[in-house]
């Protein structure tokens, strides 16, 4: 994000960007920063109303750090997943590439019927200009 808009941005704003800027993210859209602050807010609501069912259900009046702890971690097992292994991506890629490709014929593509019968053919003549 730009050092000149940085001043006019609410406080959430400017903690994003800090966030951003932390992980070696110089400069990028507004609209980024207001994706992530989106993501961050449905994010946490959908943590607290998962804690608040797990309070409910536990037969407690308040919220307690385990229920959020409990929400968190079902978010984290449901919501997100962890990419494959790198071992497991090269295994994979090396059986793709053990088969060759298939050899390309001499006369490659989409045939195409004679040329007076195709759309690509002259349909006009040409009159000689007579002096």
């Amino acid at each position: 994000m730009s050092s000149d808009n940085v001043d006019e941005l609410p406080k959430e704003a400017k903690i994003m960007s800090l966030i951003l800027q932390a992980q070696a993210i110089e400069d990028c859209d507004k609209k980024v920063v207001n994706q992530l602050l989106d993501f961050a807010h449905r994010y946490t609501v959908e943590v607290f109303q998962d804690a608040l069912i797990y309070s409910e259900h536990a037969g407690k009046n308040d919220l307690d750090v385990e229920d959020v702890r409990l929400a968190i971690q079902g978010r984290v097992n449901h919501s997100f997943t962890t990419p494959p292994s790198k071992e497991f991506l090269l295994e994979l890629a090396e059986e793709r590439n053990s088969t060759p490709l298939p050899l390309l014929p001499e006369k490659f593509g989409i045939r195409l019927p004679p040329e007076k019968h195709c759309l690509t053919a002259v349909n006009f003549q040409v009159v000689p200009e007579v002096c």
